[in-house]
């Protein structure tokens, strides 16, 4: 059974840092697309950010573009989502995600097969 566990949120100060770890069991994602997700208070879930199984390209929303950046190790089947220059605007709860299928990395949440339970960044004015 695929599980996919998110830590490293908390509440921070704005212009801080976070870095967000997301390690799955059950399965290897070194085949998978891995992308993060976020959902704030009377939202919809948005796109965040999303890495290749390679690894080699990345693609991420406007709003975190030069401020985030995403990583992944297989090694220990873990993908980060490193969170730099925090804005209130970023609280939320986040979500990593994905793709089994070998297709171009996506930012559609409907292709993502696996999801964590999420964690909760707030980030304080």
């Amino acid at each position: 059974q695929v599980q996919l566990v998110e830590s490293g949120g908390g509440l921070v100060q704005a212009g801080g840092s976070l870095r967000l770890s997301c390690t799955a069991s059950g399965r290897t994602v070194s085949t998978w697309i891995m992308g993060w997700f976020r959902q704030a208070p009377g939202k919809e879930r948005e796109f965040v950010a999303v890495i290749s199984m390679s690894g080699g390209i990345t693609y991420y929303t406007d709003s975190v573009k030069g401020r985030f950046t995403i990583s992944r190790d297989n090694a220990k089947n873990t993908v980060y989502l490193q969170m730099n220059s925090l804005k209130p605007e970023d609280t939320a709860v986040y979500y990593c995600a994905s793709d089994v299928r070998p297709l171009a990395p996506s930012q559609r949440p409907e292709r993502y097969d696996y999801w964590g339970q999420g964690t909760q960044v707030t980030v304080s004015s």
